[in-house]
This record gives structure tokens, sequence and C-alpha cells, in this order.
């Protein structure tokens, strides 16, 4: 593995390892139990084809464009708020907790890839941060991309795989009420500093 493999490896891991909509779906089909393949295939496809995006020089293209970074920012705070108050919301009504009938596999898979695709926040991490920090690797940008899909797959399969592992002391109302407040504020806060950094 290449010094910009690595750093790749260590650079998807530290953006990816964070509360965020996704980690926080994957948890909990973990806990569930409920087509967790899909949902971690979904994520990792889709960070390695955004981190591809990237690298290929769609983030310099955007980025060279202020009004646009500006309004994906907006809606990248914006989502994550609303995110983050719903997950408050849980936490603040214990039936929520309570394990609903098993989702089908399609609208588990539909809503892996709304939150996926339709959270502006991804598209700030991986296709614009990623990608200009593989574009400065020069002719290693790919082996830097490579290393951080390579982190994605890891981080995806371990929360997953891990989660599943502990459904038991995971799956208690209390904790799924501190979980759901944990993600609430994390996500309000990431919003904030998302629009004034």
């Amino acid at each position: 593995m290449t010094l910009s493999a690595i750093a790749g490896l260590l650079t998807g891991l530290t953006l990816i390892v964070a509360i965020g909509a996704q980690n926080a779906f994957v948890l909990r089909q973990g806990i569930r139990r409920e087509h967790l393949g899909p949902v971690v295939l979904i994520c990792i496809a889709a960070d390695a084809m955004l981190i591809g995006l990237g690298t290929a020089g769609v983030g310099a293209l955007v980025s060279g464009h202020p009004g646009l970074v500006r309004v994906v920012t907006w809606l990248g705070a914006a989502y994550l708020v609303g995110y983050g108050l719903i997950a408050l919301r849980r936490a603040a009504r214990p039936e929520g907790m309570v394990a609903t009938a098993p989702a089908s596999r399609g609208s588990v898979v539909a809503t892996t890839l709304a939150i996926t695709f339709l959270n502006p926040h991804v598209y700030l991490d991986t296709v614009l941060m990623l990608g200009s920090i593989a574009n400065g690797h020069g002719d290693q940008r790919w082996a830097f991309a490579g290393g951080a899909a390579v982190g994605s797959a890891v981080w995806f399969t371990a929360l997953g795989l891990g989660a599943r592992a502990l459904a038991g002391p995971l799956g208690r109302p209390r904790t799924w009420r501190a979980l759901d407040g944990v993600i609430g504020v994390t996500m309000v806060g990431l919003a904030v500093l998302l629009v004034t950094r």
C-alpha cells in the first residue's frame, strides 16, 4: 500500500467515522438485524462512486463556483438540522424506541438511497473535500481515492456487524433514547459547524 493510499484510508475514516445520518441508519438496521447486507453495500458503493467523482475532477469543477458550494452547504445544514430534530423527537418519545413491524427490503433500500443521496453533507465530504485532497496527490490521486474507499468499506462493515452483535444491549429503549439524543445534538452541532467554517 502506497503512502497516498494510506493517507486516503486515514482521511476517509476521519470523515466517515462520525455520527451522521448514514451511520445512524446503519446502526439502527444492524440492531434490528433487518436487511443489513443491502444497507451496508449501498453505503459502500455510494461512497466509492462519490469519491471517484470527486477524484475525477467534479469536486474541483464545483468548488470553482462559490455560489453553488454555498447553496449545497446551506442545504446540507438544513438536512442535518432536520435529521437531528427527528432524532431528538424520537429521544423524547419512548414509544419511538420500541421495535416496529419489520420493514420490507424495498422500503429499507429506498430509505438507504434517500439518506445517502439526498444528504448534501455527503457531497461536501466525499466529492468536494476528499476529491480536492485526492487531486493534491497528483499521479497518486487514485491510490488516495482507493484508500478512502477501502476506509469506507471497513467502517460500514464493522459498524453494521458490530451493531448486529450488540443488538441485545443496544436494543433497550433506554439505550435508544440516549443514542437518539446524542445523534440529535451531534447533527445540529455539525450543521452549525458546516455554515460557520
